[in-house]
């Protein structure tokens, strides 16, 4: 028994309405989270189990995609009201996580500040408030690119660097499902880079996408857009083209 829910959590953000879609994967002896939302999302994630007839008291492991606020927001919360809890990382994230290391996203707003218009610089210091109140959380074990975790039918970590470093996605091998995180996103169903703005590398972003095709997937979440509908190595081979017109895409 190998199973995928989908978590679909709407919520407003800034004025405007949002929805992330964390996983929980699920087998006989299991019950992984992968990402967990902003400060405070724990109920949400509660309450969306719930509505999958799970709860989160079975979870046994959380594995994050990266230290993103929307992504780790709730992990200390989640850590402390399941303390048995097992938080998963790819190795280069796990400072940023635990708070041994500044976050990325703090540098990165802290140097376009000096850049700003006085309007654009009191939105941008709130941010920059909003990342430091972010509670960081020890990272129980460490994965490496191409590692096979032994659950859930089997899942391969993934690096897809570029929106950050550290940045992983998850193959699912029994069910050829990727789960991309942040790798890529679904805007007006179509593929596309994540949001450029925040993308740190953007080569490397584009990089990880071209190495997506050397997977069989059948299924793909998105982080943001949930499960895309259609053909996905053909999707993922027109997101490369757009960004690169002039560079054949022979994978897949």
């Amino acid at each position: 028994m190998n199973q995928i829910h989908f978590l679909a959590i709407s919520f407003m953000y800034n004025g405007s309405a949002q929805v992330i879609t964390p996983v929980l994967l699920q087998d006989e002896h299991e019950l992984i989270l992968v990402d967990c939302g902003y400060p405070d999302f724990l109920p949400l994630l509660q309450e969306a189990a719930h509505k999958q007839q799970l709860t989160l008291d079975d979870l046994t492991k959380v594995i994050v995609t990266h230290h993103d606020m929307d992504h780790i927001g709730s992990l200390a919360a989640l850590k402390r009201t399941y303390p048995h809890l097992e938080i998963i990382a790819y190795e280069s994230e796990a400072p940023y996580i635990a708070g041994q290391k500044t976050s990325l996203r703090l540098e990165q707003a802290q140097a376009t500040l000096d850049h700003l218009a006085s309007g654009e610089k009191q939105h941008a210091e709130e941010f920059i408030r909003f990342l430091r109140s972010i509670e960081p959380c020890a990272v129980d074990r460490t994965v490496t690119n191409h590692e096979r975790l032994p659950l859930c039918g089997g899942i391969e970590i993934i690096h897809t660097p570029g929106h950050m470093p550290g940045h992983i996605s998850l193959y699912l091998i029994a069910s050829k499902t990727l789960i991309a995180g942040d790798a890529v996103v679904i805007e007006n169903g179509r593929l596309e880079i994540a949001n450029p703005s925040y993308t740190l590398d953007m080569q490397e972003a584009i990089r990880s996408v071209r190495r997506l095709l050397d997977y069989d997937i059948e299924q793909l979440i998105c982080y943001h857009g949930g499960s895309f509908q259609g053909d996905v190595k053909k999707a993922l081979r027109e997101l490369l083209q757009a960004y690169d017109p002039t560079q054949e895409v022979l994978n897949g």
